[in-house]
């Protein structure tokens, strides 16, 4: 995993009714570095899911899938349910209810409509790299989410208000 990209950067992305938005330059970038090739589009694939803890999704390469599959499997053997079983629930849950999903050149794609509607994205989506993942968010619902490091929740103002745009 070291000679991956890391995911650095935040910005606001409008999102249209059929759920088309672009990722911002600062994680495209990255994804774009991070992902195969799109044959003659010049774009990738990303991965969007719904977080494990936090009303918003989850996105990254498909090369994080790996490392996210060997993460789950060491929890699973790690924590088994009390009858000795695995606990089913921790792919369940780690597996994000995730799609992978074609993006062009532009960092344009359509974000999956069950994810898009867990986080009851529409309108403006934040996006936030946070290392080895993007999370994206429904400003509204990161402005109520207690526990949100302030910087982030400063970030999201910031790029709401360079866009001219009052919730």
């Amino acid at each position: 995993m070291s000679n991956r990209g890391r995911y650095l950067g935040s910005g606001i992305g409008l999102v249209d009714d059929k759920g088309r938005v672009a990722i911002p330059a600062p994680l495209r970038s990255t994804l774009i570095a991070n992902s195969p090739v799109s044959e003659g589009k010049g774009g990738g694939t990303i991965i969007i899911g719904a977080h494990q803890k936090e009303r918003c999704l989850v996105a990254f390469d498909p090369g994080y899938l790996d490392r996210l599959a060997d993460d789950l499997d060491a929890r699973e053997k790690a924590h088994p349910a009390d009858d000795g079983e695995f606990d089913y629930n921790i792919k369940r849950k780690g597996g994000l209810g995730a799609e992978a999903t074609p993006f062009d050149a532009s960092g344009r794609f359509i974000m999956p409509g069950f994810p898009r509607f867990h986080a009851e994205i529409a309108g403006y989506a934040f996006f936030w790299g946070a290392v080895d993942t993007i999370e994206i968010w429904n400003p509204a619902i990161l402005f109520e989410t207690p526990g949100i490091p302030a910087v982030m929740v400063s970030a999201c103002r910031y790029h709401l208000a360079e866009k001219k745009v009052v919730l």
